[in-house]
Order: structure tokens, then C-alpha cells, then sequence
């Protein structure tokens, strides 16, 4: 039996960037400088999360068994406003075709499809401001610091979609495998039993006029295998990035199989894919095994078949136990594979014409309302949320009078204290922002 498969293709993580270091409350006074003041710095930035794409890398494995990710937070700000030491960002490896989604909403944050390209998937935050910042004529001498913005916190959905020129499909045991281990240095599993390639495998083939192309066997399909038969969808995303498919069907007489329905039904699978239709890429139709005797006479019907439905392309006769057929196979792969990325190329550069320009001018755009709800949790208890106000409270520091008067000043001016009011607040109330409370003052 085969052994368990150590590829992963998709995983689940969770990201914490940093926080931004807190800003510092501090005043001057050295002896030779007269007006002293305020005098603290503001924090460091607190380290972003950066995904790397890194060809390297064949799988998410990495990920398998350690799924919790931290960056450390900024520095704090210090005396005679110096600044503290922004964190560095925790870059982290993954294969070349990997897709981030949130896990919750299915959002796509981004696609990760060449070797260097980074994603940030968590931001840190920014460092507070330190009291240099709060001195105004009638307060010469404040004691009011932020602290540090919290980093941003993601559980995230990691897809990989093996990058591939070529992918392999068909029904199990049809030679994929094979071919691909004759025309690369690929060492696939080898065996005459159903789904003996449980993982993607990749290779690259260079031919004799110095062009090459990736491939990839895909493992085999099956009918319902788009529903989630045999194999499943799992492998069914590998063969959305590839360019040109080579669609093999054995010609073995043994199998107990109809070569054309063999066809027809891979067609259908890909067709059903619920995320894109995959059989509308360009395909070469590979006739494999044609080394057994009898599979001339499964041949001459299957080109009957496709005949008599409309499909005229033409069939390549393959060995890959006597290499039939393999140099004139590669050669034409490559020319399609050319072919498909230039009609990329210019489809990509006409969408790019036709996209309006950027307007240079810059209209005003009023800020936008930091919106917020009051809940009533219990008798004489209130609780607030709102993603931007719980943020101004936990920038917020508690530890000096005129952070806190601040605060107090700031929740009024948005509305905080009409709409406690409107919901029955009385005083002495208890109200909760997040992990800070105050007691509700009419």
C-alpha cells in the first residue's frame, strides 16, 4: 500500500503582528537649558507579519504542526524624545501559488505566484505619540502619552496551487506518473493500482533546442470527483494555474473501460469545478500505453469517437516504456504553452489599456464617523463596541490624569455619553470599552 502523504496543500494559522510601543510621558531638566518642557518620545512600530514566496518550497508542511505566529512590539518611547526602536517584521516562507484568504470571511488577501513576491497579512502598530506631541499655550506641561496601536490579529486560510506550464490529468493509472518520471529527473511513485500518486508531483523538462516548461502530475480523477469522490476536489485546484493540459487515456484493451468515456468523463470533472471551469483550457489528447497489444484496435475507436462529437484534434500515440511519441509530445506542449502565454501576455496588456487613468486630482474626503454600538448587558452595566473606539481607548494611557481627562473629552465629542443616556444610563453605571471601564457621570 502506499504510504501516507507528507504533502499539505492547505492549512489554517493564526497571525499576531506587534504592537506599537507606547509613547513616553517625560519633561526636561538639564542644567543649562532654562524652558524645559515636555520631552517624551514616541514608540517604535511594532513588526508586520510578511509572507515570501520561496520556490523552494513544494508544500505547506512548514505549517502542518506550528500554526501560531507572533512579531514583537515596537519599543517603548524614551526621555529627551528619542524615538523607540521599531520591531523587524517576521517574514515567513511559502511555496511559489500559494493563496491567503481570512478564514472566517473567505475574503482572498493575495496569490502568491512568483519567487521573492511578498504579502504583509498583519500589520503592526503604529508607536504611540509620547507628550512632545500634546503641548499646546494653555498646556505647556501635559502628561498625556499614547500607547502603542495593536498589531493586527488574522487567522488565516492557506491554499497551495502547485505552479505548473503542463498538468497531467486522467483517470488513475493511465502512465502520468511515468511519463513525467521519462521526460524529467521527477521520481513519482510508481504502481499498478488506483490513486498511487496521492500528492502533486513536479518536475522540469528541458528540451534539446534549450526551451523548458514545468509539469506536473496531477492525481487521478475519477467520476465525481468534482462532488468530492475518490480523490475529491483536493487536487482538483492544482490544475486551475497550469497553462496547457495534457489529457492522457490508456489504451489498454484490459481495463474494462471505454476509452472515449474515459474522455468525456475527466471533461465533465473539470467542467464541474465549482470555482472555475477548467475544461475550457488548451489541451493536448494523449492516447498512453499504446506498448500493449490490442491498444491499436482501442485506438482507431476512440479517434471514431471523437470524431463522431465534433472534436477534431489530433491524438498523440505515447509509450513512455518505449519513449513512442514522447520528443514529438514535448516539443508541441511547449509550442502551446508559448502560445497560451502570449495570448496571456496580450490580454493582460489590453486590460491594462482599457483600465481608465488615475485621476490626478485630489478631492477632500471627510473623515470618516467612528461608528460604535451600546449594549446593555445587565442591570446598571453598559458595553460598547466599535473596532476604531475600542482602538482609541487601548491607545489611551490610563496611568496620568490628562490621558484620562483626554479620553473623557474625546467619548463625548463622538457621541458616547448622548447615546448611554439614550439607552437608560444612569449615574454610578458601569461601562465597558473593550478591558477598560469608567462609571457612567450624567
Amino acid at each position: 500500500m502506499p504510504t501516507p502523504s507528507t504533502f499539505v496543500d492547505q492549512t489554517k494559522i493564526e497571525v499576531q503582528a506587534g504592537k506599537g510601543g507606547d509613547g513616553m510621558v517625560a519633561f526636561r531638566h538639564e542644567k543649562y537649558v532654562p524652558n524645559g518642557g515636555p520631552a517624551g518620545g514616541d514608540g517604535g512600530r511594532g513588526g508586520s507579519i510578511i509572507f515570501v514566496a520561496d520556490n523552494g518550497l513544494r508544500t505547506l508542511m512548514d505549517f502542518r504542526y506550528r500554526r501560531k505566529f507572533k512579531a514583537d512590539p515596537g519599543e517603548n518611547g524614551r526621555i529627551k524624545s528619542q524615538y523607540g526602536r521599531a520591531a523587524k517584521d517576521l517574514y515567513l516562507k511559502v511555496p511559489v501559488g500559494t493563496t491567503v484568504y481570512d478564514f472566517y470571511t473567505g475574503e482572498e488577501i493575495g496569490d502568491l505566484t512568483e519567487n521573492g513576491q511578498e504579502l504583509v497579512v498583519a500589520k503592526g502598530g503604529r508607536g504611540g505619540r509620547g507628550n512632545i506631541h500634546f503641548a499646546t499655550s494653555v498646556n505647556t506641561a501635559p502628561e498625556i502619552a499614547e500607547n502603542g496601536e495593536p498589531g493586527e490579529f488574522r487567522t488565516l486560510r492557506l491554499e497551495l496551487k502547485v505552479l505548473a506550464d503542463v498538468g497531467l490529468v486522467g483517470y488513475p493509472s493511465v502512465g502520468k506518473s511515468t511519463l513525467l518520471s521519462v521526460v524529467t529527473k521527477a521520481k513519482p511513485k510508481i504502481a499498478a493500482y488506483q490513486f498511487t500518486t496521492l500528492k502533486p508531483n513536479l518536475g522540469m523538462v528541458v528540451l534539446p533546442d534549450g526551451r523548458d516548461f514545468s509539469m506536473a502530475d496531477l492525481p487521478g480523477l475519477i467520476k465525481g470527483a468534482s462532488q468530492g469522490v475518490g480523490l475529491g476536489i483536493q487536487f482538483l485546484r492544482h490544475v486551475e494555474r497550469t497553462k496547457v493540459i495534457l489529457h492522457m487515456v490508456s489504451m489498454d484493451p484490459n481495463n474494462g473501460r471505454d476509452a472515449y468515456d474515459d474522455y468525456e468523463t475527466i471533461l465533465h470533472e473539470l467542467a464541474s469545478y465549482t470555482e472555475d471551469d477548467l475544461s475550457s483550457k488548451r489541451e493536448l489528447i494523449v492516447a498512453s500505453q499504446m506498448d500493449i497489444p490490442g491498444a491499436d484496435e482501442k485506438l482507431a475507436q476512440f479517434k471514431k469517437d471523437l470524431a463522431e462529437n465534433g472534436i477534431d484534434q489530433p491524438v498523440y500515440e505515447l509509450s513512455s516504456i518505449t519513449h513512442q511519441g514522447v520528443d514529438k509530445l514535448m516539443s508541441d506542449a511547449a509550442n502551446l504553452v508559448s502560445e497560451v502565454e502570449a495570448e496571456q501576455a496580450a490580454a493582460k496588456a489590453k486590460a491594462a489599456a482599457e483600465a481608465p487613468a488615475e485621476s490626478k486630482i485630489y478631492k477632500y474626503r471627510r473623515p470618516e464617523k467612528m461608528e460604535f454600538t451600546v449594549e446593555k448587558i445587565g442591570d446598571h452595566e453598559f458595553e460598547i463596541h466599535g473596532e476604531k473606539l475600542e482602538r482609541l481607548v487601548a491607545m489611551t494611557n490610563m496611568d496620568h490624569q490628562d490621558g484620562i481627562m483626554r479620553l473623557a473629552r474625546k467619548l463625548k465629542k463622538l457621541g458616547v455619553d448622548d447615546e448611554l443616556r439614550a439607552q437608560g444610563a444612569e449615574d454610578g453605571d458601569d461601562v465597558y470599552i473593550g478591558n477598560f471601564s469608567f462609571e457612567f457621570v450624567q
